[in-house]
């Protein structure tokens, strides 16, 4: 016959069972905290090559804005990357800006770019004078530029009035055809 299970017994299983449950959480918990390290380590990397590729792409159009817009009748003699306001409500970066006299050109480089790019990029413009006052009395013109560009997204841009760039072989070239007429704001 088998022996009573007595309180004493079930409670030294339930001090196992808890010690148990105790050091699998504990590990549960170790193995989480070794996953948040990797992930952070990982968005870390993720971000850096994210902005690497970024400024290789800006490197490749940068140094054609002054010739591509000088064909195209905007005179141009300077530019700048990486322009920023930290003006409050009007914060924003530009990538690439050509400038001279009185007519400047803000362009917007991506990788690849995406309609929605398109639509927040005019968002940006409309804020532009905003973010820099002293551009205030410049005719403004947009341009978006792309290693890779969706398909239709340069038909797209080129209807709200932005100057497409995109790379052609080893070098880069505006898409648009020579009536475009561009929208200043």
């Amino acid at each position: 016959m088998a022996e009573p299970v007595t309180i004493d017994d079930i409670y030294a299983l339930f001090q196992a069972s808890q010690a148990e449950a105790d050091r699998v959480f504990a590990e549960s918990e170790r193995q989480m905290q070794e996953l948040k390290r990797i992930v952070a380590n990982t968005s870390r990397e993720v971000a850096g090559l994210t902005t690497r590729w970024g400024q290789f792409v800006e490197n490749l159009v940068e140094p054609s804005v002054v010739r591509l817009f000088q064909e195209r009748g905007i005179q141009v003699q300077e530019t700048a990357r990486r322009m920023r306001s930290r003006r409050p409500g009007a914060e924003m970066e530009i990538d690439i800006f050509a400038v001279d006299g009185d007519v400047a050109v803000v362009i917007e480089v991506k990788s690849r770019l995406s309609r929605q790019d398109v639509d927040e990029f005019l968002a940006r413009l409309d804020r532009f004078r905003q973010a820099f006052p002293h551009y205030g009395d410049y005719r403004i013109y947009g341009a978006v530029a792309g290693i890779e560009v969706d398909e239709g997204v340069d038909r797209y841009a080129y209807q709200r009035g932005l100057f497409v760039i995109k790379q052609t072989g080893d070098m880069v070239l505006i898409a648009n055809d020579t009536t475009f007429q561009p929208t200043a704001w």
